[in-house]
């Protein structure tokens, strides 16, 4: 089988780091399309999303963990086993390091952890390359390689990256290629992302409720997509794709933000979502939401097991 691919590689590789190190911005830049949701919040991502990268020569693909942090629930303990399960499965791993932070305790922490896996190549990347100037970038490459040399990680390479003007993607994604044993395709061309699309949709409808409420709010949100089901009795050339999806929260007084004064905040997210949702879909929704109340889910086991953790 390896004859007909010939210098042909596919593997995996993920990006790690702390929340907010960019990682779910530069899988998206990479990948060349959204498959993963974005916030400015720490700790948004929560599955372990891949994304598919197809060229001549190869398949990456990348798998989107969530930050690796200091858990204080058992959703946070279980967000940190999965980081954990993925770093030992992939081929390479790129550990995400903000080119506008100084390097700190948890960076420290995540390259410590990292040093144990002797046998996987590792790769700094340094992100938000955009936001600095050449002369803090210079110092923080050095800050990186003292990190490396500080944990007995040798780096197989070092590349500073911005993913939101695409500066150096491109080199990113080479030399993560290079790192991967020579085989065969492991998804059909044209596969962007392994993800159910129910995940996808909840992960939008999740990442349009985030946007603008207040700090006590993102981790308590979680959200199920009910059930898909296509409208009857609609022409073919103009289908409709009815959505019903439940938005958990802890508390009472968190359903009363997210749902907003007289609704307005709960149709505000589902225009947002229905948007994103009718792009990745390709065709057109009707997105019907409801919040619900599960009290103090990320601490609950079967609540956690509920909404799929």
């Amino acid at each position: 089988m390896i004859g007909d691919y010939e210098g042909f590689r596919s593997g995996f590789a993920c990006f790690v780091g702390r929340p907010n190190a960019g990682k779910s911005t530069l899988t998206n830049a990479v990948v060349g399309e959204k498959i993963a949701i974005i916030s400015t919040r720490p700790q948004t991502t929560r599955h372990a999303i891949r994304g598919i990268v197809h060229r001549p020569d190869g398949q990456l693909v990348i798998v989107d963990t969530p930050g690796l942090h200091r858990p204080r629930t058992l959703l946070g303990q279980r967000l940190n086993d999965l980081v954990r399960t993925t770093w030992a499965e992939v081929d390479a791993i790129g550990l995400c390091v903000p080119a506008n932070e100084d390097i700190g305790p948890g960076d420290r922490f995540i390259a410590g952890e990292l040093a144990a896996l002797t046998r996987t190549p590792k790769l700094a990347v340094v992100t938000k390359t955009d936001l600095v100037s050449a002369g803090r970038l210079a110092e923080q490459l050095t800050a990186v390689a003292a990190l490396g040399a500080e944990t007995g990680i040798e780096w197989a390479d070092v590349v500073p990256v911005s993913a939101t003007s695409g500066d150096r993607v491109g080199l990113l994604t080479e030399l993560l290629l290079a790192q991967l044993p020579e085989g065969p395709p492991l998804y059909p061309d044209g596969e962007l992302t392994d993800e159910p699309e129910e995940t996808l949709i909840a992960e939008l409808v999740r990442e349009a409720a985030l946007e603008g409420v207040r700090d006590e709010l993102p981790h308590s949100i979680a959200v199920v997509v009910e059930e898909m089901i296509p409208r009857e009795d609609r022409p073919a050339d103009r289908p409709l794709l009815d959505i019903h999806a439940n938005l958990y929260v802890e508390r009472d007084s968190q359903k009363a933000i997210v749902i907003g004064r007289k609704g307005s905040r709960l149709r505000e997210v589902g225009t947002k979502a229905r948007t994103q949702i009718e792009r990745l879909l390709g065709t057109p929704v009707y997105l019907d939401l409801h919040v619900k109340v599960a009290k103090d889910w990320q601490r609950d086991p079967k609540q956690l097991g509920k909404l799929g953790f």
